[in-house]
């Protein structure tokens, strides 16, 4: 007998019950309707998510996904390929803008590398989930093939287990991958038929021509890979093992019923193809930022997506989401401990 695949298995549904609950309370809380602004929106969407009275964003789990990409070969990078595999070392060292955030939030940080050109420096406290030293060059060939994108959702799949196990009550997923802005910028491309020169940006910081030499590298890609626009197609084509992984673990997550607050533009191109694989995974999503990636915007807006903040950042590992965390607390703790009307024996609106 087969068995679905783990992205295929039922996904729950946000509870109504909760929402109708967290909404009248927050119309007797000490305050003018609505003067929270969007708090208390959050704080009502957690509730929902979390089936619960009291939302919370305490338990945060942190998976970065590592790897590398062949369409590097183009020189489409302002860095090195071997930074991925030192980053990873980075991150598990400490070093990293997310391994601060997370250490910051008390929040649970895993490194999973699937597959480096140079191997990190250290293993220790890394997820070996390997898959290839990278991916194929895009711009010529399949970027993987169809057992590799199994491969990497499932290795994505595992990382939304890890994070039921810990009883996470939000999940952040992070990215680093060299290339990795070329192979999501394509993968945005074919999944919304738009054209590289409105979504390809700067990444680790191109000039204008290199920026030009990018958008020229993903056309070939977009005239190879032709007009399917199937989000397993198109990720197998265009997208990397991390991308792919990424959205493994969003689907994961919400089939385990744990929200996903949503990072840059990378991250949010590997939701996008989540979201059409599993149209019911957007209910469980909160989005951190707007990235100053040109592309982000774009894929905010296919998403119907409000970001929490814009503070022109560009760096990925999910180091947007992790600032975003202060202010989901921040929304949860006003709707918990906020005084009701009655409560504080203030007299309401009439």
């Amino acid at each position: 007998m087969n068995h679905p695949a783990p992205w295929q298995q039922p996904i729950p549904a946000p509870s109504d019950t909760h929402r109708q609950a967290a909404l009248a309370r927050q119309a007797q809380l000490t305050k003018p309707a609505g003067s929270l602004g969007r708090l208390e929106a959050l704080a009502v969407t957690l509730a929902a998510l979390q089936h619960t009275d009291t939302p919370t964003a305490e338990r945060i789990h942190m998976s970065v996904f590592a790897a590398d990409h062949g369409v590097c070969g183009e020189g489409i990078s302002a860095f090195p390929q071997a930074v991925t595999g030192q980053m990873i070392a980075n991150f598990v060292a400490g070093g990293a803008a997310i391994s601060v955030m997370a250490n910051t939030l008390g929040a649970r940080l895993e490194v999973i590398n699937l597959g480096t050109v140079t191997p990190p420096p250290t293993t220790d406290g890394v997820i070996d989930d390997s898959i290839a030293p990278g991916t194929a060059n895009l711009a010529c060939d399949p970027a993987m093939t169809a057992d590799q994108l199994a491969q990497a959702l499932a290795a994505g799949d595992r990382a939304a287990q890890r994070a039921a196990e810990q009883q996470a009550q939000l999940f952040i997923g992070g990215e680093m991958g060299i290339g990795n802005t070329t192979s999501a910028t394509a993968l945005a491309c074919a999944l919304l038929d738009d054209a590289p020169t409105d979504l390809a940006g700067p990444g680790t910081g191109l000039d204008k021509a290199g920026v030009a030499h990018k958008v020229n590298v993903i056309e070939r890609a977009l005239e190879r890979h032709g007009n399917d626009r199937d989000a397993s197609a198109c990720l197998a084509s265009l997208g990397g093992f991390e991308i792919a992984a990424l959205t493994g673990a969003i689907i994961g997550s919400a089939r385990r019923g744990i929200p996903v607050l949503v990072d840059g533009f990378i991250v949010t191109s590997a939701t996008l193809a989540a979201v059409r694989l599993r149209p019911e995974v957007r209910d469980w999503l909160l989005f951190a930022h707007q990235s100053r990636e040109p592309g982000h915007a774009r894929l905010l807006q296919a998403l119907d997506a409000e970001p929490i903040l814009d503070l022109g950042m560009r760096l990925g590992e999910g180091s947007g989401a992790a600032v975003a965390v202060p202010v989901l607390r921040s929304a949860c703790a006003l709707h918990n401990h906020m005084a009701t009307f009655a409560d504080a024996g203030v007299a309401s609106s009439q």
